[in-house]
């Protein structure tokens, strides 16, 4: 008499105990009965095949019996996360906005960052199984691909480009979102009396290369005189004209109207000295009343964008800007939205101000 089986999906057998059962259980049309044939005329011994009731695991199975799996092969570990090539400690943290890759120099010499407890070295490499702490905090790093953030700030006169002034004035930081990790770097300076583009970004790469002289990128100005240019003027102005600090000239220089004693030009140079604009027209004699600047490379001051507004750049062109290639499917939705980009005016934060001695 067969004893029942506990499954109700599977039908009972009996062990193969001589080859006439084993050619029958060959024959039999239960699954388990072909695992045991095979297990059984396997040329590998019974000891090194295991048990031939131990049961396969679901990912063998399917790598052996599955078409699909065997068209594709199966999904291993590595190919979902492709290995990363460790990269120098100093662009890692610049590129987390943690700071400048001279700054980071700096700490390196002084002792204030460590890799896996110990003191890091100048020209050390990280990566993503590496702990790094800066001032004894632990620094999140992630070597995964990620579009930078960008702002666009309409910067107004009154406002300094700097979190630290002994003067107490305030500062663009002041009106510019919270970040949880990392800082804004702010993409080049305005001076306390310019108004205009400015660009922040929280990824120290992408800043670098776009302030470096060696990628070219034009910064456009709308400037107001007090009196207007004459033809010797526009050629040593664009031809170049020597500063403290060196040669400089505009690339380009353009009349744009005016009445009165206040005349408009546009300019255009490739350089974003201290005061460059400002110094190269009062070395031809002439006053610059108002100053803004209107474009940084590629990207132009939008006309909705009021002064004390920022907007952030939508993700694809963030990636376009910063020279990367774009995913080719996005893993989860931009919160930054594929429309137009929203603005948003904030007040800026109260900061007590030092007093006078």
């Amino acid at each position: 008499m067969r004893k029942k089986s506990r499954s109700p999906l599977r039908p009972p057998t009996k062990k193969p105990t001589t080859r006439a059962s084993s050619g029958a259980a060959e024959q039999s049309p239960s699954p388990r009965g072909r695992r045991q044939a095979g297990a059984t005329d396997s040329p590998r011994s019974r000891s090194d095949a295991g048990p031939p009731d131990f049961p396969r695991s679901r990912r063998e199975a399917g790598a052996k019996d599955s078409p699909r799996a065997s068209a594709r092969g199966p999904r291993r570990r590595e190919d979902l996360n492709p290995p990363v090539e460790p990269e120098r400690l100093q662009k890692v943290l610049a590129r987390f906005g943690i700071g400048s890759r001279r700054e980071v120099d700096d700490w390196i010499a002084e002792g204030r960052i460590e890799v896996n407890g110990e003191i890091a070295v100048p020209g050390q490499k990280v990566g993503p199984g590496d702990r790094v702490k800066v001032n004894g905090r632990l620094v999140p790093l992630r070597f995964v691909a990620r579009a930078p953030r960008v702002l666009l700030y309409h910067k107004p006169e009154g406002e300094i480009v700097s979190r630290d002034d002994p003067e107490g004035r305030p500062s663009v930081f002041d009106r510019l979102p919270i970040l949880r990790r990392g800082r804004w770097i702010a993409v080049g300076r305005l001076d306390f009396n310019t108004s205009g583009l400015l660009l922040f970004t929280d990824d120290g790469t992408l800043a670098n290369r776009l302030m470096h002289p060696s990628f070219e990128l034009e910064r456009e100005y709308a400037v107001r005189l007090l009196g207007q240019l004459d033809e010797q003027q526009i050629e040593s102005l664009t031809s170049g004209i020597q500063l403290e600090d060196g040669l400089a000239k505009f690339s380009s220089l353009a009349d744009a109207g005016g009445e009165g004693v206040n005349h408009w030009y546009r300019v255009t140079l490739f350089e974003g000295r201290n005061r460059e604009v400002r110094r190269m027209f009062e070395a031809v004699g002439l006053t610059v009343s108002r100053l803004m600047r209107v474009r940084y490379g590629s990207i132009e001051l939008p006309a909705r964008l009021k002064r004390g507004m920022w907007m952030e750049l939508p993700e694809a062109d963030a990636y376009e800007l910063a020279g990367l290639p774009r995913p080719q499917r996005q893993t989860r939705p931009d919160p930054r939205g594929s429309g137009e980009p929203k603005l948003h005016r904030t007040r800026p934060r109260y900061t007590p101000k030092k007093r006078s001695e």
